[in-house]
């Protein structure tokens, strides 16, 4: 494969990448998937003097936002990159919460190897498109 081919790759997958973030974060703004996202929170991080779990929903739609965004400028994708790999680290205890309890989270709760393997594929997608 040559460096062409290589390059028409990486801006497939960058558009890919985009699309998803900027998808995903929107999401966070969806009443229904907003509550679901809010009831995984993890316990231990609903103490006293952290936000609500709604506005870190809200919050890391924003995140999420940003970043795919950001990817797409080439000013702000090394950026955006750093931030979504440190964001999608931040968000797996989340995610993790929800694997351990499907009864409350239905389809919601992606169990834990599969979702760490999506996580896994994520990051190596965005070391692929900006490195």
């Amino acid at each position: 494969m040559g460096d062409a081919a290589l390059d028409v790759i990486q801006a497939i997958v960058l558009c890919a990448l985009v699309l998803l973030f900027v998808g995903m974060g929107v999401n966070h703004f969806r009443r229904g998937p907003a509550r679901v996202m809010a009831a995984m929170i993890p316990p231990r991080l609903r103490r006293r003097g952290l936000p609500k779990p709604m506005t870190l929903v809200y919050l890391t739609g924003v995140c999420e936002i940003a970043g795919g965004l950001g990817l797409a400028f080439p000013v702000t994708r090394l950026a955006a990159y750093v931030a979504l790999i440190v964001f999608l680290v931040a968000v797996f205890p989340a995610n993790a919460y929800a694997a351990k309890h499907p009864e409350k989270f239905g389809r919601g709760a992606i169990p834990f190897w599969p979702r760490l393997a999506g996580q896994a594929v994520l990051i190596a997608l965005l070391v692929f498109v900006v490195l």
